[in-house]
C-alpha cells in the first residue's frame, strides 16, 4: 500500500514539474504584465514571481482534483484571483509598458489580448458583466494608444510653448 501511494506521489509530482517546465514562461510573462513591473532578466521580477509561485503552490494543491479540467486554465484562474485580492500593492507605478493602467484594466488587457480568453470567459472570472469586461478593455487600449503625460508641462500646454509662470 505504501508503494503504491509513493509510486502515485512521484507520478503526480513529475506530471507538475513537466506541466510547470511547459508553462511557467508564459505565467510568469502573464503575472509580470499583470504587476506592470518594468521589463527585466526572466525570474528577477520579486511581485510578479511571487504571485506565480502562489498560484502553482495552489494548483498543485489541487492537481488531483483537476479531472479532465486544464491545468494551464486553473493557473491563470489562480493568477487573476491572487492579483485581483491583492491588486491595491500592485497599483502603483513600476515603470512597466502597463504602468498607465488600474489593476483591473491591465487584468481585463492581458486576459483578452495576451492570454486570447474570450470575453465572456474573462466577465465569469472576474465577476463581471461583459458589457463591463468590454467596456474596461476599450478604455484600456486607449489609455495605451493616448501619449504619455510628460511631467513638469502645465496641461494643455504645446511642445514648444513657454510657459507664462516664468
Amino acid at each position: 500500500m505504501r508503494e503504491r501511494r509513493a509510486h502515485g506521489q512521484r507520478r503526480r509530482a513529475q506530471e507538475f514539474e513537466d506541466f510547470v517546465a511547459g508553462a511557467a514562461g508564459r505565467l510568469l510573462h502573464t503575472a509580470t504584465l499583470f504587476t506592470a513591473e518594468p521589463a527585466a532578466p526572466p525570474g528577477t521580477n520579486p511581485r510578479a514571481l511571487r504571485l506565480l509561485t502562489t498560484a502553482l503552490a495552489h494548483t498543485y494543491a489541487r492537481w488531483d482534483r483537476l479531472r479532465g479540467e486544464d491545468p494551464y486554465d486553473r493557473s491563470r484562474q489562480e493568477l487573476v484571483t491572487r492579483f485581483a485580492r491583492d491588486a491595491w500593492r500592485h497599483h502603483r507605478p513600476r515603470g512597466g509598458l502597463l504602468e498607465r493602467l488600474t489593476p483591473q484594466e491591465r487584468l481585463v488587457l492581458v486576459l483578452r489580448l495576451y492570454e486570447g480568453v474570450a470575453e465572456e470567459q474573462t466577465a465569469a472570472l472576474l465577476g463581471l458583466p461583459v458589457d463591463r469586461v468590454r467596456a474596461i478593455c476599450t478604455r484600456a487600449v486607449v489609455s495605451m494608444y493616448a501619449p504619455p503625460e510628460r511631467p513638469g508641462r502645465p496641461v494643455g500646454q504645446r511642445r514648444g510653448e513657454r510657459d507664462e509662470r516664468t
